[in-house]
């Protein structure tokens, strides 16, 4: 497929795709923006496959990665469309593009396409309201090792170009499922699932309690934490301590740092091994 050069803001391909930024529009396509080049090159990485890719070359930050990326989207079917630096700009909705964008279909699962190990480690997240929190989450439960995650009653679009940003592009790599409550609720029992809830009335602390065993680690809202339904439901109710002034944690934190206590039980109990540290160069990795 030939790649065609667009340079008119009123371009229709170039309509659309900044209409992809409200859900509705999301929502009537089927269809997503992935912006940057680690964010696409994940989703391919993971055998999503674009309908259209836009780029820029007076943008890349790496001349030698984009074009790479490119021919493999031109080679999976994608229409390619080359674009002046002011219609990339239009089209990006980062900060600071680099010339990266694809569009492509929503990778909807359903409860009935998981397949879990059996000592899942599972996360649940019931109505976060923030895209950027749904991303970290999404990116800290990658890092943790976790089967799938759960939006039960969702608030945010989990297709939001922001949850993808946040996510840094491992909203393609872990299964993402979208259920109600109850119906969640009755998977994770069907198959012996202990549920976790945090809560700052527990008597146990986070990191006293089994978490080795098949476990889902449920979280809520911002500002209201979980609903009774699944405080209520839970088997394991544990606090995380607090030594300052402030009486909770943002969400995405408390759930890093839940993850990382099954991810340090795990390890100690030879469940999983630890992986090899990757060389230093330099730099940091604690991206946004």
């Amino acid at each position: 497929m030939s790649v065609t050069d667009i340079t008119s803001l009123a371009n229709p391909k170039v309509k659309h795709c900044v209409k992809l930024r409200q859900r509705s529009h999301r929502d009537e396509f089927g269809q997503m923006l992935i912006e940057g080049y680690r964010e696409c090159r994940r989703a391919l990485d993971h055998r999503y496959r674009p309908q259209m890719l836009f780029f820029c070359e007076e943008l890349y930050l790496k001349h030698e990665n984009e074009p790479v990326l490119v021919a493999e989207c031109e080679k999976l079917g994608a229409e390619c469309f080359a674009c002046s630096a002011k219609v990339f700009e239009k089209l990006a909705y980062r900060e600071r593009p680099d010339g990266l964008l694809m569009v492509g279909p929503q990778p909807r699962l359903s409860l009935a396409d998981l397949k879990l190990p059996s000592n899942a480690l599972v996360l649940v997240a019931e109505s976060i309201e923030k895209p950027g929190n749904l991303g970290t989450m999404l990116r800290s439960a990658d890092a943790a090792g976790v089967a799938a995650v759960i939006v039960c009653d969702r608030c945010t679009d989990i297709y939001n170009p922001n949850v993808v940003r946040a996510s840094t592009g491992t909203l393609f790599a872990i299964p993402v499922v979208e259920a109600g409550s109850g119906e969640a609720l009755a998977f994770l029992r069907e198959r012996g699932f202990s549920l976790l809830a945090a809560t700052p009335h527990a008597e146990k602390l986070h990191f006293e309690v089994d978490l080795t065993r098949p476990v889902a680690i449920a979280v809520g809202t911002e500002q209201y934490g979980l609903s009774a339904k699944w405080m209520e439901a839970a088997d394991l109710r544990v606090r995380i301590p607090m030594l300052g002034i402030a009486d909770s944690l943002n969400v995405a934190a408390a759930t890093t740092i839940l993850l990382a206590e099954a991810v340090r039980q795990r390890i100690r109990s030879k469940q999983v091994a630890v992986p090899p540290s990757e060389p230093w160069h330099g730099e940091h990795t604690f991206d946004a």
